[in-house]
């Protein structure tokens, strides 16, 4: 007598005959299971299991590669947003712009900072408790009839944001360079709120000016050819001078400051395994440090010690 071969099937689709066999786990697959693998194919768990063991790419300041710059895009959208909002209502400006300390009235009237002040006023701005203001006034912008630029605020910012924004983001990763952004906009927040409390700033320059310097120390330190980033520095620089009497220089300098900071860390922290603690805890030092500053800055104004 003979006796009947037996009949093997996909260990996913048990209805389905299969004759091959993955080459990692030696179990039967369907043409819909198999993937090509070096030797032979795979199923898909294995493949799946390959990936998870394979190292990721990374940048030569640690960050995970990426094609497409999500962060830069998602601020731009975010600063868009915002200055619509602007454009609906007026009142977005008052209320989340960068502002260390100021009195209002009843009436909505604006008036100089004094610690000793009736009850016909009350404090507002950052000696308030009003803290969001020191990176909300970052994503806002002056009103198309509003200072010396208008509109011309918000489009330079984001066309500057655009241009460099996407090459330090492809260099630092989206973790490190959203890092980044947010520590230049406080750095330039804290640094107004230290020299100038009683100016109300909106803008996402002290950002940028983080931006330029991150592009700056990581041309360093890849080596590059340092002619053309000598030329953009130079100009960053000088707009910071010739600016200074129609914007916040100090919120330029301030973000110029934390940006180079925070991307020395990125850039000279050895490499290995703590390479990312290292930059981490450089990055929470910082903001713990701007955060003392305000609590310091604050508690002053409170006092009249300033």
């Amino acid at each position: 007598m003979e006796s009947e071969s037996t009949v093997t099937t996909c260990y996913r689709h048990p209805k389905v005959e299969s004759h091959v066999r993955c080459t990692r786990c030696d179990r039967y697959i369907c043409p819909g299971c198999m993937r090509e693998a070096a030797v032979g194919h795979q199923c898909v768990e294995c493949v799946k299991e390959g990936a998870r063991s394979i190292r990721q790419a990374r940048t030569a300041f640690g960050g995970r590669i990426s094609t497409v710059p999500a962060v830069t895009y998602v601020l731009i959208g975010l600063n868009v947003l915002a200055y619509l909002g602007e454009l609906v209502r007026s009142s977005v400006e008052d209320r989340f712009s960068m502002l260390g300390a100021g009195l209002v009235d009843a009436d909505g009237n604006h008036y100089l900072w004094d610690h000793v002040h009736s009850s016909f006023y009350h404090p507002e701005g950052v000696v308030a408790g009003e803290w969001y203001r020191l990176l909300t006034g970052a994503f806002l912008h002056l009103s198309p009839t509003e200072g010396t630029f208008g509109i011309a605020h918000i489009v330079m910012n984001m066309f500057a944001l655009w241009n460099i924004g996407r090459t330090v983001e492809a260099q630092l990763g989206r973790v490190r360079y959203l890092a980044l952004y947010l520590l230049s906009a406080l750095g330039g927040s804290v640094l107004v709120l230290l020299i100038a409390p009683g100016d109300q700033t909106v803008g996402a320059s002290g950002a940028i000016f983080g931006i330029g310097a991150a592009y700056y120390v990581m041309a360093r330190r890849l080596g590059a050819d340092m002619s053309g980033v000598n030329r953009y520095m130079a100009g960053l620089l000088i707009w910071l001078l010739v600016s200074a009497g129609v914007t916040s220089w100090q919120g330029h300098l301030g973000g110029l400051l934390a940006g180079g900071v925070v991307t020395a860390a990125y850039a000279y922290a050895p490499r290995g395994p703590r390479r990312a603690l290292i930059q981490a805890a450089v990055c929470v030092g910082l903001l713990a440090l701007l955060v003392v500053l305000t609590v310091l800055k604050v508690s002053a104004l409170k006092t009249g010690a300033v």
